[in-house]
């Protein structure tokens, strides 16, 4: 018999306090079962005897409530006990699981800040002693010249704090190894057409998959690797224990908010909080099999380096070195750009049919022979007629993007983003079970560390049952409002640039107009057009900038329980104001800019200046100018900006470095070389700028069908430098977990709702001829109203048609891959059959026990 082992977890409540129990069974045979209870009840006795000396006391972890989130007094106490020699031997050199660092500027102690340099000395002190109290080892390193002293304090957390924050922070560690299950659609395809992948790369440590189980101390036999310390909390979980430490403890009173690492990084108090890099950043030959790499090099070789612009992403290891969140944001980008490349191919052959149909357009032929036959009204009250030859550039232009192949497109992006949602949610269905993070945000995830510490009261969380901060909802409700009045006035903002821009586009018509060369005269719409999208998206960058940290500063006065709900509120906040800004000005060019044009003889006036029309060749080819310039432009200025400004802060950070230490002539220490490096700024960059170009793509894209290749090189380019930035230009960041990619999905969604309409309503209804007709007083005619009253009833129709396209995509493609699905149940099912036979063997061998002499009893029944 081959006793082949089935490790599984079930989540049930144990005298009222929720926990995962693992149990360890052999299905096909209870007499293995047997075996093996009987195996474990000989390590309960061992660990039983070792735990005291070894792991935090039990007996006291046991008697606490669960309440204690937010306080080190357990910590206190294990820091405080003896450890006994470890069971397995531990490395000679401890490693490092966080540095703090802080500066002293040593020629201005006299200086009028002296009380401040004072007060932030005391809470530096008090914060190392707590730190200490807490049961870390703190080690300092000082590094001066004659001007500046750098102090760096080494963090490193002993194995008995490790073993009671991993209980307590609910971290899920391996119980069983499977084999890795990574696979691209696109490598599956390819395969089964026979044709060679030239994506696929084999990259070598690729992290294996586990079954895994949240961490119980009593129950460390159960899982692998607990035989050796050095090794068994993998490093992205030491740094994730540290910094839960770090962000709880106080150096002052709570409730005024004196306590956490991030309070103390904003005052000013330290200058760097992060943990180490692995090992360091030494470039490997591309062709060279070197063994032993770090998971450092081996990102670097095999990731992030532009020569594998044409490889997938290994997301396994980006995930096992970075983190959930890192992981999930790389495979949202690398997913989202390769189901550009169908929406950029389509696109491109749709820009060819336009460039061939400008030279054989009959309206536009004719326009542009018309001579000197047909002079057109002025643009202004006192300018002179012009001729409608003049415009031929503008119309051949306007030609390119206006025509029937556009319409196509058009809808053919529609149902390109709805599929692309779909299959996203597949995708991140498969990589949250693969990762072991589908039920983080329900279960896992615990309160932040700020709302726990100004929490007014505390409250029972159903699920876990355990007793939590709360703040009351009523009162959140009333303060997101109040955010929300000053999210509204930011909008009423922008819409006043908007405005702004729209006079000056007007205003510098009429002027250039005037002109008495005859090309800036026929050109004056487009080059105020022209340079009101230049002024357009400097007011877009200036506002941003204002609006993140208001959004901030609103969110955090919001009170929101975990650190995921106040990603999303703050996330939610920007994006509708970025929304509004950086989509005001193509939204009123594509549905508003010359419907209020009025006639000859008639006018309509904004303050006095005549409204804006489209210039001859159509308003969409002004679209997509603007498109052109606040996508494109918006994209080069970013990519410009991520590549010097990192190498320009780099440079001056290394030469600051090397006249801090001149004539020392030492190698640096490894958190003197990270310390160099710049710190982490988080993902929300990165999201919003993808997010907003997803916009772009899909809600204007028939105005400029080169979009989708635009938004495909560069985002080509984007993998590679946003890889570069996190192996080689950043410190490195917490590992954060997370189930997906958050609010941003959602607001995905909205943007593919607005596009169907968009796309719809601006292009569908051309296929319907409308047109402009007046009576000789002016007045609209009956044709007019007649081909209104088409045009709306198409548009209705046509979107009830795209939208059902859509819904019945939805229901095709499921939200979950059926092998997904079946690996979900085939896991609660073995958990539900492992605990209904230990619970049946228990009690037989409660039955034998009976019957036998009390010298002769077997082992006390287990705990679990």
């Amino acid at each position: 018999m081959s006793p082949v082992k089935q490790v599984c977890c079930r989540l049930y409540h144990s005298a009222g306090a929720g926990s995962r129990w693992c149990l360890l069974t052999t299905p096909s045979s209870v007499a293995t079962l047997a075996m093996m209870w009987c195996r474990s009840e000989m390590l309960r006795r061992r660990a039983r005897e070792e735990d005291d000396a070894v792991l935090i006391d039990m007996a006291s972890l046991e008697s606490g409530n669960g309440s204690s989130y937010g306080s080190t007094t357990h910590a206190s106490e294990a820091g405080k006990q003896q450890v006994a020699p470890s069971r397995v031997g531990s490395s000679a050199k401890p490693r490092i699981d966080f540095v703090l660092v802080w500066e002293e500027d040593l020629r201005n102690k006299e200086s009028p800040n002296h009380d401040k340099t004072d007060t932030h000395e005391f809470w530096r002190d008090t914060f190392l002693e707590s730190l200490r109290l807490a049961g870390l080892d703190v080690d300092q390193r000082d590094v001066q010249d004659e001007a500046t002293a750098v102090h760096y304090v080494l963090l490193r957390a002993p194995w008995a704090v490790l073993c009671y924050y991993a209980e307590d922070l609910r971290l899920k560690l391996p119980l069983q190894e499977l084999p890795n299950q990574a696979s691209n659609w696109s490598a599956t395809l390819l395969e089964w057409l026979g044709i060679p992948n030239i994506m696929l790369e084999h990259v070598p440590d690729t992290p294996p998959e586990y079954y895994s189980c949240q961490f119980r101390a009593s129950k460390l036999q159960w899982f692998l690797g607990s035989d050796n310390q050095d090794t068994f909390f993998t490093s992205t979980k030491r740094h994730q224990i540290l910094f839960e430490i770090l962000a709880k403890t106080r150096y002052g009173h709570k409730k005024k908010g004196l306590f956490g690492i991030d309070q103390l990084l904003a005052e000013g108090v330290f200058s760097a909080a992060f943990p180490l890099h692995d090992g360091p950043l030494s470039a490997v030959p591309e062709n060279s099999q070197v063994l032993g790499l770090t998971q450092r090099q081996v990102l670097l070789q095999h990731w992030a380096r532009w020569g594998k612009w044409n490889k997938y992403q290994p997301l396994d290891h980006v995930r096992q070195y970075f983190g959930e969140k890192v992981a999930l944001y790389f495979a949202w980008l690398g997913f989202y750009t390769g189901w550009l490349l169908p929406a950029a191919v389509v696109g491109t052959v749709v820009f060819l049919v336009g460039c061939f149909l400008v030279f054989s357009d009959i309206p536009t032929q004719e326009l542009c022979h018309s001579s000197d036959g047909f002079d057109m009204c002025p643009l202004c009250s006192d300018c002179s007629f012009w001729l409608l030859s003049s415009a031929c550039t503008l119309a051949q232009a306007g030609r390119l993007f206006d025509h029937g192949g556009t319409v196509f497109f058009s809808l053919f992006m529609a149902l390109w983003a709805v599929l692309l949602l779909e299959y996203w949610k597949r995708k991140n269905a498969t990589l949250a079970y693969r990762w072991d993070c589908s039920d983080y945000e329900d279960i896992e995830e615990r309160p932040r560390p700020q709302f726990a510490a100004m929490a007014p009261m505390t409250a029972l969380n159903p699920i876990t049952g355990e007793d939590e901060p709360y703040f009351p909802e009523k009162r959140r409700v009333h303060r997101i409002l109040a955010g929300s009045v000053v999210l509204m006035m930011m909008v009423a903002v922008v819409i006043m640039c908007l405005v702004s821009i729209i006079l000056y586009r007007a205003i510098m018509a009429v002027i250039v107009s005037k002109s008495d060369n005859a090309f800036l005269s026929a050109w004056a719409p487009r080059i105020a057009s022209l340079s009101g999208s230049v002024v357009n998206l400097v007011f877009i960058i200036i506002l941003s900038k204002v609006y993140v940290v208001l959004a901030q500063v609103l969110t955090r006065w919001e009170m929101h329980r975990t650190q995921t709900e106040f990603e999303d509120a703050f996330t939610f906040k920007v994006f509708i104001f970025q929304f509004v800004n950086f989509y005001a000005s193509p939204v009123y060019i594509a549905f508003f800019k010359g419907r209020f044009v009025g006639y000859p003889g008639n006018y309509h006036t904004l303050f006095g200046v005549r409204n804006e029309e489209c210039a001859a060749g159509g308003c969409l080819i002004e679209l997509a100018q603007e498109l052109l310039v606040i996508m494109v432009g918006k994209q080069v200025i970013n990519n410009v900006q991520e590549i010097l400004i990192p190498k320009l802060k780099g440079c001056w950070q290394k030469l600051y470095s090397r006249r801090r230490k001149a004539g020392k002539g030492a190698h640096p220490a490894p958190w003197e070389a990270d310390y160099d490096l710049l710190p982490c700024e988080g993902l929300f960059d990165e999201y919003l700028e993808m997010v907003l170009q997803f916009g772009f793509v899909t809600i204007f894209v028939a105005a400029c069908p080169l979009a989708p290749l635009f938004a495909l090189l560069n985002n080509w380019v984007e993998i590679r430098l946003d890889a570069r930035k996190f192996v080689c230009e950043y410190r490195r960041p917490v590992a954060e977990r997370a189930q997906d990619i958050g609010i941003w999905f959602h607001i995905l969604a909205g943007l593919t709702h607005l596009a169907v309409i968009s796309n719809v309503s601006s292009r569908a209804a051309r296929w319907v001829g409308y047109r402009a007709f007046r009576d000789d007083d002016g007045h609209y005619s009956q044709t007019y109203w007649t081909l209104l009253a088409i045009r709306l009833a198409f548009v209705i129709v046509f979107e009830h048609v795209v939208f059902s396209i859509g819904r019945l995509l939805d229901l095709l493609v499921p939200d979950i891959p059926e092998s997904v699905e079946i690996k979900v149940k085939r896991e609660y099912y073995l958990a539900k059959q492992a605990l209904a036979e230990n619970e049946a063997l228990l009690g037989a061998t409660g039955a034998k026990d009976d019957q036998l002499p009390s010298s002769e009893s077997g082992p006390s029944s287990p705990g679990s």
